[in-house]
């Protein structure tokens, strides 16, 4: 097939049939008798009871499930490289720097070959060091984490990355899958006329917005496995929803998403990660009314997409991965709202709301970083590449990923250094809604961020 340009819904038509498989590793090719060599990791990141965690900021009094980080060592011709999905709502900015830094330095390689993600969970913490450190400043400061709940959350993952370094096993197939998701996600941005659009969010009792159809969405998930042999290693999932059922009480939960990826670890006897794509306008609002029935609902549903990516596995030998990166240089926004005296003004007024003066720090803490560029990463295997971004990108810029190698299967996810939060095409800041209001970034952002991904994955 040419690169000529297609329509979204040849495009999704085409991708369905395109996926191959990929993992880490270099240029430079390994002797068949060396072999090339993955290991799994896992850690329990879940804060102590009493911490104030997003999105409630109560006090945590129930661990409905532990919150996880869960990745993968690979090791070839290349050197090693660092997979990592972190049950937790975001890591931003000094924090994710971090993160990658002491991850790279345990695993023995450098940061640009650490892509850590979060699920983007909301019963979970959103630790960004620098807004903390403007928040404590101001008065009154509302509740929010201790630095060492992050700090010794860091140090378990640390510790579980170098124990991996130490049982790399031999993997000599790798393999590819996907498979429809059916009725989990659907698009925030519900149309109301006039060019205008309304929200409907994680949750929605509005029939009107439920009525409305799916929007645009990427139905698939897509599964990357490892293996030797016969046997399967390891499995890497990717999806697009924001993996929200209900929040806001005082409790950490990884959700439907994680429910789905533990249940099928337990089924297989696989380790799973699971990954969630650019999912920033979209959501399970339209199939879901935040009740328990709505949520077992979700999880059954997306258990037997990735249970029937996992089974369309397609294998074929091992050979060494690509591993990219380039750097993305988003700038802050200047409009009213969002210039360093609103913001102050906002975090300091001590009757608005937590999350109001939360986001307000965390919006003044991507001013301070702005100038310090991001990272975006991917790493290609064959016909088969995973794409890793910054922030809360809108579903259009993982199509554009995907549109970048049409006759490959291309795995997108998004919610790695969410300094930017959302990054949203430049029509969305006319036709309202959410997203375009809690963006940190301005319009004009689009083309940067499609450019960066135009140079990662340019072959």
């Amino acid at each position: 097939m040419s690169k000529r340009r297609m329509g979204r819904r040849t495009f999704m038509g085409t991708a369905a049939g395109a996926c191959a498989a990929a993992v880490a590793g270099g240029r430079a090719a390994l002797g068949a008798e060396e072999g090339r060599r993955v290991a799994t990791f896992v850690c329990d990141v879940t804060p102590p009871l009493g911490t104030p965690i997003y999105s409630s900021f109560k006090p945590l009094e129930v661990i409905e499930h532990p919150l996880l980080a869960k990745g993968l060592l690979i090791e070839d011709g290349g050197g090693r490289s660092v997979l990592c999905a972190v049950d937790w709502c975001e890591l931003c900015n000094e924090t994710y720097d971090v993160f990658r830094a002491r991850m790279a330095e345990a695993a023995g390689t450098i940061p640009a070959r650490v892509a850590v993600q979060t699920v983007h969970q909301h019963t979970a913490p959103m630790a960004d060091a620098e807004a903390i450190r403007i928040l404590a400043a101001s008065p009154n400061p509302p509740p929010y984490p201790a630095a060492s709940t992050v700090e010794d959350a860091l140090t378990r993952l640390v510790t579980a990355v170098k124990e991996a370094t130490g049982r790399m096993q031999l993997f000599d197939r790798f393999g590819h899958g996907q498979a429809r998701v059916e009725r989990v996600a659907s698009n925030r941005r519900v149309p109301i006329g006039a060019g205008k659009v309304g929200f409907r969010a994680s949750s929605c009792r509005d029939p009107e917005f439920i009525a409305k159809p799916e929007g645009l969405i990427d139905p698939f998930v897509k599964t990357i496995t490892f293996a030797r042999g016969g046997a399967a290693i390891a499995r890497v999932h990717y999806y697009a929803t924001h993996p929200q059922s209900f929040y806001g009480d005082p409790r950490a939960s990884y959700d439907f998403v994680g429910m789905a990826r533990e249940r099928l670890q337990e089924e297989e006897r696989v380790f799973q990660i699971y990954f969630t794509g650019c999912a920033g306008d979209i959501a399970a609002g339209k199939y879901n009314d935040a009740s328990p029935e709505a949520r077992q609902g979700l999880f059954e549903r997306l258990h037997a997409g990735m249970a029937a990516s996992a089974a369309a596995t397609e294998y074929r030998p091992a050979s060494d991965m690509l591993w990219r990166s380039t750097s993305l240089r988003l700038a802050s926004r200047d409009d009213a709202g969002f210039v360093s005296a609103d913001l102050q003004s906002a975090m300091q007024n001590t009757a608005a709301a937590h999350s109001v003066r939360l986001g307000a720090a965390m919006a003044l803490a991507w001013r301070s970083r702005v100038e310090r560029p991001i990272e975006l990463t991917a790493f290609q295997l064959g016909n088969v590449w995973a794409v890793h971004l910054p922030g809360e990108p809108m579903i259009d810029f993982q199509f554009y990923a995907q549109q970048q190698q049409p006759d490959a299967c291309v795995a997108v996810a998004g919610y790695g250094d969410c300094g930017p939060a959302y990054i949203c095409l430049d029509k969305a800041f006319g036709e309202g809604g959410y997203e375009p209001g809690a963006a940190h970034v301005p319009a004009g952002s689009e083309a940067v961020f499609r450019a960066a991904i135009r140079a990662l994955m340019a072959t």
